[in-house]
């Protein structure tokens, strides 16, 4: 079964894997961008580079691609665990503008020879937290573009998720830890 973890930077997403992990011991857990070699480059050039919006969209169609085929396909006949997809693929690039919802679901199927995933869990978070969280931590290029653009980010995961034909979860980012992780091993657990 593959499982997306969506969210904005700073929402729990990676701890709640690293946890989850630890539940199920077999379980394959990756990340886009970054689950491959080539997803290791491409996360460099996106997050350091100032791309145009096409050239960023494609980017990420790019190491989708890849960690598809590389990583997903081999493995999907055990539990995946990716932090990050093609969700976050539509967000962002909605929230650049200039794109269409079913344009990138088109491109995004084709990315994934059209294979989505089983599930999605969203992490949302709000203003307070996300300024809390990100007082914390040294900014990457995305998360210099600023809190309005990442809220509007994660406003578009969550609209883009009520439209697609995908069961899923959103997750309080705001709760603590530990429930969390227990609503998600409940979550898991059913719909292994």
């Amino acid at each position: 079964m593959y499982i997306l973890f969506e969210g904005i930077d700073t929402c729990g997403k990676s701890t709640q894997i690293e946890l989850l992990q630890r539940e199920f011991d077999s379980a394959v857990t990756t990340k886009e961008p970054g689950g491959t070699p080539f997803g290791i480059k491409a996360r460099e050039i996106l997050l350091e580079a100032k791309l145009s919006k096409r050239a960023e969209l494609l980017l990420f169609l790019s190491d989708r691609a890849e960690h598809y085929s590389k990583v997903v396909k081999p493995h999907r006949d055990r539990l995946i665990l990716s932090d990050r997809g093609f969700l976050s693929g539509i967000g962002y690039a909605l929230a650049n503008g200039d794109f269409e919802f079913e344009e990138l679901v088109r491109l995004n199927r084709f990315a994934l020879e059209d294979s989505m995933p089983q599930r999605v869990v969203l992490f949302m978070t709000d203003r307070a937290t996300l300024l809390d969280r990100m007082d914390t931590k040294e900014l990457d290029g995305i998360e210099l573009r600023g809190v309005e653009y990442l809220l509007l980010v994660q406003e578009k995961m969550r609209e883009s998720l009520k439209r697609l034909d995908i069961p899923y979860l959103i997750v309080d980012a705001r709760d603590d830890i530990e429930s969390i992780t227990k609503t998600l091993i409940e979550y898991i657990e059913e719909a292994l």
